[in-house]
């Protein structure tokens, strides 16, 4: 398992960001490896190099694009994106599959996700499609 909150790997251009060239707002990049665990067929899709971003906002159709507005949207993913729902469907925590609805049940459930972060037992580079640490989408 890897640290999903201590020592990710690394994106082609770490750090770097862009503008979503629907919404016009900026992301951070994704790694590939992240988007090809998520999409469908992912042998069918061609990696040209390019560096990609994830977009987060729940008015926007596309979850991942890239600087040349190559976009990837829902309906060509076969994980649903909880970061663009806010139903109590929703997944908070892609690793131990934590809604939002076990969440407003039961808020133990971010002490157990924090826990097994620090256990490192977390995989949220590939399994979270944002590529990112998922304690950041718990509610305040």
């Amino acid at each position: 398992m890897s640290s999903c909150c201590g020592n990710a790997q690394k994106t082609r251009t770490q750090g770097n960001r862009h503008a979503c060239p629907v919404n016009g707002k900026e992301y951070v990049e994704v790694r590939v490896s992240t988007i090809i665990h998520h999409i469908v067929e992912p042998w069918n899709w061609d990696d040209d190099g390019e560096a990609f971003y994830f977009c987060d906002d729940p008015e926007c159709r596309v979850v991942y694009f890239s600087a040349s507005n190559k976009v990837i949207t829902q309906d060509q993913l076969r994980t649903p994106i909880g970061q663009k729902n806010s139903s109590e469907m929703a997944t908070l925590c892609y690793c131990f599959g934590v809604s939002r609805g076990d969440y407003i049940k039961d808020q133990r459930v971010k002490a157990y996700v924090l826990d097994q972060t620090k256990k490192q037992t977390c995989a949220c580079d590939a399994r979270n499609p944002s590529g990112r640490c998922c304690l950041k989408d718990f509610p305040s």
